[in-house]
C-alpha cells in the first residue's frame, strides 16, 4: 500500500478525536464537591507528570541528546511562565466559568496544545519511514495515549459544572496540532525529526511547570494533603500503566 498525505492526514484526525473520548466517563458524573474537585486536580496533575516524565521526556533522550532534551523541558517551563502572564492581563471566560476558573481551564488547553505539535511530528515521522505498520502503531499508541489526557482536561472542567460535550470539545482543541503537523512533518521527514527530541522535552517541561504552579495548589486548597498526595500519585501510576501497556515507556 502506497501511503499518502491524506492517508497521514486522516490518521492524525483520528488521533485528535481519540482526545475528546476523555470526556465521556463524566457523563454518568454531574456534579462535584470542593473535596472531589481537589481530588480531580491532583490525579490530573498526577497524569499529567507521567506523561511529561515517562513518555514525554523518556522518548525525547531516546531521540537526542540529554542537553537537547534539557533546554527543551527548560525552554517549555519559561513558555507557560510566559503564558500564564498574558493569560492574566485578559480577562476571558470558558464555558460560562468565572474568570479564575477559567484561567486554570485557558492554561490547560494551551500547554495541551502545545503538548501535541511534538505527537503530530511523531506521527509524520513514524509513517515516512515508509513502513505501514510501524506508523499505524505509533499513532495508535498516541491515539489511545490521548484518550487518557482528554481525561486529564475534562476532570478540572467537570468539576466545575462544564457539560461533558463542552469538556470533549476542548479536549479535541488540545489535539488539533496532531493532524497540522503530522503532514509537514511526513513530507519533511529529515528537518522534523532533528526537532523532535527538544519539542518532546518543551511540551514535558511546560506540563510539569503547570502541575506544580496551578493544579497542587489548587487542589491543597479543595482538600487535605493526603488527599492531595495520593490523587497525585494514583494519576501518575494510572498514566504510567497505560504509557507502559503501549510501549511509550
Amino acid at each position: 500500500m502506497e501511503l499518502t498525505v491524506w492517508h497521514v492526514f486522516t490518521v492524525a484526525v483520528i488521533t485528535d478525536l481519540a482526545t475528546g473520548l476523555g470526556a465521556l466517563p463524566f457523563a454518568f458524573v454531574r456534579t462535584m464537591s470542593a473535596r472531589w474537585e481537589g481530588i480531580a486536580a491532583g490525579v490530573a496533575g498526577g497524569m499529567m507528570i507521567s506523561a511529561s516524565v515517562f513518555a514525554l521526556a523518556d522518548q525525547a533522550l531516546r531521540r537526542g541528546s540529554v542537553w537537547g532534551v534539557v533546554a527543551g523541558m527548560l525552554a517549555g517551563a519559561a513558555f507557560f511562565v510566559l503564558t500564564a502572564r498574558w493569560v492574566e492581563k485578559k480577562h476571558w471566560t470558558i464555558a460560562n466559568l468565572s474568570e479564575a476558573d477559567s484561567r486554570l481551564a485557558t492554561l490547560m488547553v494551551v500547554t495541551l496544545f502545545v503538548h501535541s505539535i511534538p505527537e503530530g511530528i511523531a506521527i509524520g515521522v513514524g509513517y515516512a519511514t515508509g513502513e505501514l505498520e510501524f506508523g499505524l502503531l505509533l499513532a495508535a499508541a498516541i491515539a489511545i495515549h490521548n484518550i487518557p489526557e482528554g481525561l486529564a482536561l475534562s476532570l478540572p472542567l467537570r468539576a466545575k459544572g462544564v457539560p461533558v460535550w463542552t469538556c470533549a470539545g476542548y479536549a479535541i482543541l488540545t489535539s488539533v496540532p496532531q493532524p497540522i503537523f503530522a503532514v509537514p512533518s511526513f513530507l519533511l521527514v529529515s528537518a522534523f525529526q532533528v526537532l523532535l527530541p527538544a519539542g518532546l522535552g518543551f511540551a514535558g517541561g511546560a506540563m510539569i511547570y503547570l502541575v506544580f504552579s496551578e493544579l497542587i495548589p489548587d487542589s491543597l486548597a479543595r482538600c487535605s494533603k493526603w488527599e492531595t498526595a495520593w490523587s497525585v500519585v494514583v494519576g501518575l501510576v494510572v498514566m504510567l500503566l497505560l504509557t507502559s501497556g503501549l510501549g511509550l515507556s
